[in-house]
């Protein structure tokens, strides 16, 4: 069977299509600036030059159709036809307390997805619009969704509610979601089998870290605790996001600065974290350059950063009463070896011991870096969200035929 699959932003399209007789690659590609005269399509076919085209795409179901265009295209296409995609998988960031694992779409899920938009209104109005767009250029061929949100639905009721009146649960659903779902599931089950050991019976703390992040406490193969809550700004600090605070520092700083609720959601979601306290980049790798050359905003940025993420990691294996697997994944995770270095070093009270020279390698495979004495295995996994996008919509597109 081949699959495309799609994680459609407010003005973006990213794609990958996949044979899933042997889960390859077979293009990929990003279309951005949407509607705009100056769009841009990346096409990359596997084993074939780069192509970019620059045009005017206005909306989204236009920005599909052009994608298929370049699949077919008897130059840089895979495809004989269109009708060789057998199916379609999309990513949604929020499926709420509905969606405990990626379904078929029905209208029935399109509606319960539009009812979400209040707890994800950047992200889910255009992950519907990447539905819709692919349901009008391929009619017919069955569009599975996979949330986000769906991995962390294991949590208990004394991890996700939030101590605020329980009112507010039950009318307007306030709780911890979390996110990043599909990454932190991946690979833990990419962990349970490098180290050939059940997932069942390992402890695992999963770090995705890149310019957003979040940790999640995996026991026995399930979400037991994540960082992120009712939306992404909870939890770890991040590029633009401030993370953990106090929640009276909205209301002071609003009244304070006579700042409106926009503008106060603006400065915690896009001026502060790493960004605010360098004052010159959201970027670990200008941070850790600027570190190296004795800036001290850049320091203070990165020990804040290092400190919160070892406490979330502390908490989490009191959580579990205990860790195995310590994963460290996404775009900072997978490349920023003094990150590493520098929160195992002050894990050893758990039993960590990292190999200095294992750390620095840059693989892009699974990979421990961890001593053989050290208790606590500790690996960098490169994570891949699309291709656990592209395994359920195999298995649910296979089930309902």
């Amino acid at each position: 069977m081949k699959l495309l699959v799609i994680n459609a932003g407010s003005s973006s399209v990213k794609y990958q299509l996949y044979d899933m007789t042997d889960e390859s690659v077979l293009a990929k590609g990003l279309v951005e600036r949407i509607g705009m005269d100056s769009s841009i399509l990346t096409h990359k076919p596997t084993g074939k030059e780069e192509v970019t085209e620059v045009s005017e795409i206005l909306e989204h179901t236009t920005a599909i159709r052009k994608v298929l265009d370049k699949l077919i295209d008897k130059e840089c296409g895979v495809l004989a036809s269109v009708d060789e995609i057998q199916a379609v998988g999309h990513r949604v960031v929020h499926g709420g307390e509905v969606f405990k694992g990626s379904a078929l779409v029905t209208g029935e899920v399109k509606s319960e997805i539009r009812r979400l938009f209040d707890l994800a209104p950047l992200h889910n109005p255009p992950a519907v619009l990447g539905i819709t767009a692919a349901e009008k250029n391929m009619p017919g061929v069955p569009q599975v969704v996979a949330f986000d949100t769906a991995f962390h639905q294991t949590m208990e009721e004394k991890v996700f509610l939030y101590p605020i009146p329980k009112v507010l649960y039950k009318k307007h659903h306030v709780r911890r979601y979390g996110a990043h779902g599909t990454s932190h599931e991946y690979v833990s089950k990419v962990a349970a089998e490098y180290l050939d050991r059940p997932l069942e019976d390992l402890k695992i703390i999963t770090c995705h870290i890149g310019n957003g992040g979040s940790l999640t406490a995996v026991k026995g193969g399930v979400s037991m605790d994540t960082s992120m809550g009712l939306t992404p700004l909870e939890g770890l600090m991040m590029g633009t996001r401030s993370g953990d605070l106090d929640p009276a520092v909205v209301t002071f700083v609003m009244n304070k600065e006579e700042l409106s609720l926009s503008e106060v959601n603006s400065m915690l979601n896009k001026h502060s974290g790493l960004l605010a306290i360098s004052g010159s980049s959201s970027d670990m790798r200008d941070i850790t350059d600027g570190m190296a050359e004795g800036d001290p905003n850049a320091t203070l940025a990165f020990e804040m950063y290092e400190y919160r993420l070892r406490k979330y990691i502390g908490s989490y294996a009191a959580a579990m009463d205990g860790v195995d697997v310590i994963v460290f994944t996404a775009g900072i995770g997978e490349n920023s070896a003094v990150v590493r270095e520098k929160v195992c070093e002050n894990l050893t009270y758990l039993g960590v011991e990292v190999d200095p020279e294992l750390n620095k390698i840059r693989s892009g495979e699974p990979r421990r870096i961890s001593t053989p004495n050290s208790k606590v295995e500790v690996l960098v996994i490169p994570t891949n969200e699309e291709l656990m996008i592209a395994r359920d919509t195999y298995r649910i597109v296979q089930e309902n035929q």
